[in-house]
């Protein structure tokens, strides 16, 4: 299943394999640091350093990115359903580790079908901004640590071995699987698996 993920990413050319990704400070080039990021063993750039200077930068929004890539379509029904869209195409800048089809068809059966449903657009919301982080943070510039959401909740970056993952509030673990796809108001890093905000409990 892993390689079915690596194929249908394949056409995200511009990404970074997370492979290669050296943790760096995850924080905002609009926000100071709150000393909640804990720092790991492995190099890292300063906690201020914007590697989004030096990265190109797409015409389109993370909504029109994501709109754009068949393999984010029920991320971008998840974002529209909870009444998000026009705030994710607004000036930002923000950072969103994106889920992809797959990960979304990985939720317990009826999940989804149940979040998608207009009076659970409040769950979903939160758990859709759960997986957005306020500022542009490239990959360089993320560490291993507690890292808090715009859901107001955090979720923790680790390393396994050459892999990169996300801890929820639940204990379920993603992994990040392409990074660094640009947009003009902010950034997104795909990964492989939905997030769940310890209210999702």
């Amino acid at each position: 299943m892993k390689s079915t993920r690596a194929n249908r990413l394949s056409v995200l050319s511009c990404i970074a394999i997370s492979g290669a990704l050296v943790l760096g400070a995850c924080s905002s080039d609009s926000d100071s640091s709150d000393g909640s990021t804990a720092t790991s063993q492995a190099p890292s750039a300063p906690s201020t350093a914007m590697a989004s200077e030096t990265k190109p930068t797409s015409d389109q929004t993370i909504v029109e990115v994501a709109s754009a890539n068949p393999d984010f379509s029920t991320l971008v029904s998840a974002v529209q359903a909870a009444g998000l869209a026009e705030t994710l195409s607004g000036t930002g800048p923000f950072t969103v580790f994106a889920p992809t089809n797959e990960a979304f068809a990985e939720l317990p059966p009826g999940t989804l079908d149940s979040l998608l449903m207009p009076a659970n657009k409040q769950q979903l919301a939160d758990i859709l901004t759960y997986h957005v982080v306020s500022g542009k943070v490239m990959a360089d510039d993320v560490t291993a640590g507690a890292v808090k959401t715009v859901n107001g909740d955090e979720f923790t970056v680790g390393i396994e071995g050459s892999a990169v993952l996300l801890t929820d509030g639940q204990g379920n673990k993603a992994q990040v699987v392409a990074t660094d796809v640009p947009a003009s108001n902010g950034v997104i890093h795909v990964i492989d698996a939905v997030l769940l905000p310890p209210s999702a409990a």
